[in-house]
């Protein structure tokens, strides 16, 4: 991934507003880097469950859906557990790359959460009712303790 690229990747998900991600697309992207683009366009969408557009919200596996759709034209399955099983295992954090699938357990039960991984130790995610889209630290303790792995999808 261009290191430019990524460093304007990173200062957008550190910030409080939804909109400029289409500022900085210079339509060159790679790819690779077409997921992120479209996922930090919804940054900032409210939760819904069984969401599965900006329109009307996301939940986890809604915003995956609908990111990889936009960027590749690729229908995945609606649910995390499906999730787990497409494209290629990634089991340590630490090989973890942009646009990889992360799975958390955050309801007593494997691959109960799924997000898009950013980079930099960054991931974006669709958390829970009340809340919006929006980016966190993959590296804290509280997601250390719940990493259930990761799937790398190849466009």
């Amino acid at each position: 991934m261009r290191p430019a690229f990524l460093a304007c990747l990173i200062a957008l998900s550190t910030s409080t507003v939804a909109a400029p991600a289409r500022a900085w697309h210079d339509g060159e992207s790679s790819d690779r880097e077409r997921p992120l683009v479209h996922a930090l366009q919804t940054v900032g969408v409210k939760y819904r469950l069984g969401g599965r557009s900006p329109e009307t919200g996301f939940d986890c596996s809604g915003l995956i859906a609908h990111v990889f759709e936009r960027a590749w034209g690729v229908l995945l399955p609606p649910h995390t557990a499906a999730l787990r099983k497409v494209g290629a295992p990634v089991t340590k954090l630490k090989e973890l790359e942009p646009g990889d699938l992360v799975f958390y357990n955050t309801r007593n039960r494997p691959f109960s959460h799924v997000g898009i991984y950013l980079g930099e130790g960054r991931f974006l995610h669709a958390p829970r009712p009340g809340a919006r889209v929006w980016v966190e630290n993959a590296f804290t303790p509280y997601w250390r303790q719940r990493f259930d792995g990761a799937r790398r999808l190849d466009p």
